[in-house]
């Protein structure tokens, strides 16, 4: 904010936007004068209107605006708000309160494109007044102040994507906010939407490259760390399916509840993505020969998994895979037919491996038949 000395008949003019001054004593310095006497709202707001349409390419049409951009806002025509404060900022383009409330009518209107400019533009103006600066008590209410709404326009872009189904409208709040604060910390918070519809969209390749990208920021960001262990197992890489699975065990046994979830849903969430994890860990280790590693993994995943008919039958498979090669190769025979049951569990659901646990079911079957005699 400039400090500005009053020389004269010339006055300070007071309200949203830089320090001006006006000459009370030209027409439109009066008229200025008259609005800042009116004590009545809707009076006010009418000499405001009337202002810019006779002046309007006055110095002091920017300020006008941004008046009757906030008296717009706070009778929630939001519109008119954004309207209003287009034309503010085209006479002072780092304004941070004016280009604040275009975003706060944004938000009131749900409008995802909205909040995706003006966060921008308000976060740009607060930046901008953050670097300009002096060292000072003066500038530093200012700096505070800037930071702060810097910082919501951040949340403002994690709210939205909240709110918003559509799959495109995430992916786009979401990079948005990703090319302009890759650090911050309601990025993390955002990833798991971002994910899920990129998934949604059929764009594995690219979620994928997105999760591990985020889990070099936030090692511990158990959204980033399930799709990365997804990706790796569809891309045959065992090594790297089994790193990140086992991370994401990890780390949901022992993450706190995040503030913004409730009790139930951080419960839900748990289950399932511990579910996943030790799954994807058993298959790695039952791919690596390593089946004892996979009958650990699995069982801890199976109680898991015994309302979920998508996953129950893959852990039943993998189980029933790592309980024959133990059984065989031990010649115990109680294993072997534990992974029998196993296989015709999991022979019995509609489910990608279906086929494979029903062949299992005859050659194990067929194994135990030959044991017989």
């Amino acid at each position: 904010m400039k400090v500005l000395f009053v020389v004269g008949a010339l006055v300070l003019l007071a309200g949203i936007g830089a320090a001006q001054t006006f000459d009370p004593g030209t027409p439109e310095g009066a008229m200025v004068s008259s609005i800042q006497k009116e004590a009545d709202p809707a009076k006010k707001q009418a000499l405001l209107q009337d202002f810019v349409q006779k002046f309007p390419d006055s110095h002091l049409a920017g300020w006008a605006w941004g008046q009757l951009q906030t008296a717009y806002l706070q009778a929630k025509d939001y519109d008119k708000t954004i309207e209003a404060g287009e034309k503010s900022l085209a006479a002072d383009p780092d304004n941070v309160e004016v280009a604040y409330n275009n975003l706060k009518a944004a938000e009131a209107k749900n409008d995802a494109d909205g909040v995706m400019k003006w966060s921008a533009v308000t976060s740009q103006a607060a930046r901008k007044e953050i670097a300009g600066a002096k060292p000072g008590a003066a500038d530093q209410s200012r700096v505070d102040y800037a930071k702060q709404v810097d910082t919501y326009t951040e949340y403002s872009i994690y709210a939205t994507a909240l709110k918003t189904s559509d799959p495109a409208k995430i992916i786009a709040l979401t990079e948005s906010l990703e090319k302009r604060s890759p650090d911050s910390p309601y990025l993390g918070k955002a990833y798991g939407l971002y994910l899920n519809a990129l998934q949604s969209t059929k764009q594995s390749e690219k979620a994928g490259a997105a999760a591990i990208r985020q889990l070099q920021r936030d090692p511990q960001n158990e959204d980033a760390l399930l799709v990365a262990a997804e990706y790796s197992m569809q891309q045959k890489n065992t090594d790297k399916t089994l790193q990140y699975s086992t991370k994401l065990t990890q780390v949901m046994q022992s993450k706190a509840k995040p503030e913004e979830l409730a009790d139930a849903d951080w419960q839900k969430k748990k289950q399932t993505l511990l579910a996943f994890g030790f799954w994807m860990q058993g298959a790695a280790y039952n791919t690596q020969a390593h089946y004892a590693d996979a009958d650990k993994a699995l069982r801890q995943a199976l109680p898991l998994v015994k309302n979920d008919n998508r996953l129950m039958p893959m852990v039943l498979f993998q189980l029933g895979v790592a309980d024959f090669q133990l059984g065989k190769s031990s010649k115990n025979t109680a294993m072997i037919k534990e992974a029998l049951n196993f296989s015709k569990q999991s022979a019995a659901v509609s489910s990608p491996v279906q086929v494979e646990a029903q062949n299992n079911v005859k050659a194990i079957t067929k194994a135990l038949g030959i044991g017989a005699h």
